[in-house]
């Protein structure tokens, strides 16, 4: 076990310094340059002459070999320093946190809903394999693997906010501005969390320690809420922490559809702006997040499993 998680967390910075070298490398991969980005957004259309080129490659430091660049800008973001937006010329490290800010708290609330729904809808399938509450529930959760958000969205938006009145169309100023944005992006992990939870109760409801614990005289609900579903959650719960971190870089659509103010539209914006610092910066502190949430999630599996422990001791 030891050794699988000193392996895990001497990965992790290896990791970071590659996604760091492949956002760095994107202008140059994708044909743009960045000087000319630089001075689009500061001088529109104009013409760039040689000496205003030459000013701004010496000013940002793009007249050095790109390997010091990169070192030069890992060390500013290692630092905290993430430059400045070429669009608002406000500091990139603000502009992003404080979209994370809003795409955590609207995935936060999505999962823990997700959650609410998913596990008592599995724990029902399960409880009647073949039949047809399994079925209806099996037919509603494919359902909902095959509706894209942006089909979702608009329907959501039609109903509630347009014919009922009952929530705003879009924006962020509110507890009830996150109800239809949270809902569609519950409803894949719905699904999945709901499928996930029937498969792992029925395996767990035919293991021994169920029959035991039936022998000793307690009840079907001990039984399954005390005993069963307790031992099914591991593989849920890993689930979940692997959708937090999908849902952080993953919501551009949602978030653009009712004009929410997160990562996904921050980014959204860059790349139509062509703002590289903030898709350069955008890019690691989105995939980092994930490698270091996946990472942690694989260890927390690791710790929790005692299959993988004693494999790890036998070995």
């Amino acid at each position: 076990m030891y050794t699988q998680i000193i392996r895990r967390l001497l990965i992790l910075p290896i990791l970071l310094l590659l996604v760091a070298l492949v956002a760095f490398l994107f202008p140059y991969m994708s044909g743009i340059d960045p000087t000319s980005a630089i001075l689009r957004s500061r001088i529109g259309e104009r013409e760039q002459t040689p000496e205003i080129v030459a000013a701004v490659n010496a000013e940002l430091g793009l007249d050095k070999p790109l390997p010091i660049q990169f070192f030069n800008w890992v060390d500013h973001m290692i630092k905290g320093d993430l430059g400045k937006s070429f669009v608002s010329q406000a500091p990139v490290g603000e502009i992003l946190f404080r979209g994370l800010k809003v795409t955590f708290t609207l995935a936060l609330v999505s999962l823990l809903f997700s959650i609410l729904v998913s596990i008592p809808l599995g724990v029902l399938s399960a409880l009647s394999p073949g039949k047809w509450l399994d079925n209806t529930i099996a037919f509603l959760t494919q359902t909902g693997v095959a509706i894209p958000e942006y089909w979702f969205a608009p329907v959501l938006i039609l109903i509630f906010a347009l014919k009922l009145g009952l929530l705003p169309s879009a924006g962020w100023r509110g507890p009830l501005f996150i109800i239809m944005p949270a809902m569609t992006l519950a409803l894949r992990p719905i699904s999945y969390f709901t499928r996930l939870t029937r498969e792992t109760m029925i395996e767990v409801m035919q293991k021994d320690f169920i029959r035991a614990a039936r022998a000793k005289g307690l009840s079907e609900f001990q039984v399954i809420w005390r005993h069963a579903l307790r031992n099914s959650l591991i593989p849920v719960v890993t689930m979940i922490t692997l959708w937090l971190a999908g849902l952080l870089g993953g919501s551009v659509i949602v978030e653009v559809i009712f004009a929410i103010p997160g990562i996904g539209r921050v980014m959204y914006e860059a790349v139509i702006a062509l703002d590289l610092p903030v898709l350069q910066a955008g890019v690691v502190l989105i995939t980092g997040l994930a490698i270091v949430i996946n990472t942690f999630t694989d260890l927390g599996y690791i710790v929790l499993n005692p299959a993988i422990r004693l494999n790890q001791s036998d070995a």
